[in-house]
């Protein structure tokens, strides 16, 4: 695994755990190595959404649809 795969796998423990503030700071260091990866996005976005932070989560799951769209189909 690389630097950032680490820092969001240290994310989803801290967001898993509660530690809400602590998995945003992970995802924020994992987005600032892999700024386009979209699942770092919506972990970040989830992470918001738990601290109530609405429109910053909302636009996490956006940024994580514009780089990678899902299948409007598939749902």
């Amino acid at each position: 695994m690389n630097k950032a795969t680490d820092l969001a796998k240290s994310g989803k423990k801290h967001l898993d755990d509660g530690n809400y503030n602590d998995a945003l700071s992970f995802f924020d260091q994992a987005l600032s190595l892999e700024p386009t990866n979209p699942d770092f996005w919506n972990l970040k976005g989830v992470a918001l959404r738990s601290l109530g932070r609405y429109d910053e989560a909302s636009y996490c799951y956006n940024k994580s649809l514009e780089i990678e769209p899902r299948d409007k189909e598939s749902s």
